[in-house]
């Protein structure tokens, strides 16, 4: 460790290589040369088995050692195309080092301002839920109805929606009863769970958080859904449609919905967080 003030210049780790080992590193740049940082790559063999995966560092770059050998490389990330090459590790006819380089892509156009209902035929609200610390069970459910306000500026947008409580379908009758139970969701005291939002926040590229109250169990609770808007798109007869993807986490404990049963070596039958997901279309009114 060098002391304060002193003069001598930085010293730097070498990295060792494995005798079998080779380097495989590059660079992702946009298209004037500004580096993409946090870009996911992934390396997979030539059928397709992931090797390693991470993301770029601040000057775009990434390193990775490999055995000799041909390796598919992809890269990916918010409003930039994906890439996807073949590079064969070892090859001296091939640089060291390579650069990516990004194409731009726009993100997909807005809603058109006006009133947007959900369409529960093309929808769907689903979760997950950690099963006696091992397997994910996953249920859904089948009866809601929201409507989406689209403004003129889109962060100034709002959205509601219903479900019915007693809906909720993870494919065993005995659990579904014990699940609208007073033990869970207490369907008869509690039939619907409602999310209101006014709060449309843009992060980049077609990346949005939707904020809002989800009312549950009869508590209501600050909740954000991370948001990929898809676009828009024409049905059947001819009608607009709008879609999104949404993902959050909840917890079970914030809506007292505290049943739990233990199981040997203290391990919970039901875990205690529950992952959301919305897959969405949205047809505009007239």
């Amino acid at each position: 460790m060098e002391s304060a003030g002193s003069s001598s210049p930085p010293t730097s780790a070498t990295l060792t290589l494995p005798p079998t080992a080779r380097l495989l590193s590059c660079r992702v740049l946009d298209t004037v040369h500004r580096p993409v940082r946090q870009a996911a790559f992934e390396v997979t063999d030539p059928i397709g088995r992931r090797i390693v995966s991470g993301e770029t560092d601040p000057y775009g770059g990434f390193a990775v050692a490999v055995p000799e050998g041909e390796y598919r490389l992809s890269v990916t990330t918010e409003g930039y195309a994906p890439f996807h090459g073949v590079t064969i590790v070892g090859d001296p006819g091939q640089p060291g080092t390579a650069e990516i380089i990004l194409d731009t892509v726009e993100p997909p156009l807005l809603p058109q301002p006006g009133h947007w209902e959900l369409d529960p035929t093309h929808s769907s609200i689903g979760f997950t839920a950690r099963h006696i610390g091992l397997a994910r069970i996953r249920g859904r459910f089948t009866t809601f109805a929201g409507a989406v306000r689209i403004a003129e500026r889109m962060e100034d947008s709002s959205m509601h929606v219903i479900i019915d409580a007693a809906s909720i379908d993870t494919g065993v009758r005995l659990r579904d009863d014990h699940l609208r139970s007073g033990d869970f969701l207490d369907a008869v005291r509690h039939p619907t769970v409602e999310f209101y939002s006014e709060r449309f926040i843009h992060r980049s590229g077609s990346t949005w958080t939707v904020a809002g109250a989800l009312t549950l169990h009869g508590v209501s609770r600050s909740v954000t859904l991370d948001t990929q808007y898809l676009g828009l798109g024409t049905g059947m007869e001819g009608e607009l449609r709008a879609a999104c993807r949404a993902t959050t986490e909840l917890h079970r404990e914030d809506f007292t919905l505290n049943w739990q049963s233990m199981l040997a070596h203290g391990i919970a039958a039901i875990g205690s967080s529950v992952d959301v997901t919305l897959d969405i279309q949205a047809v505009r009114k007239a």
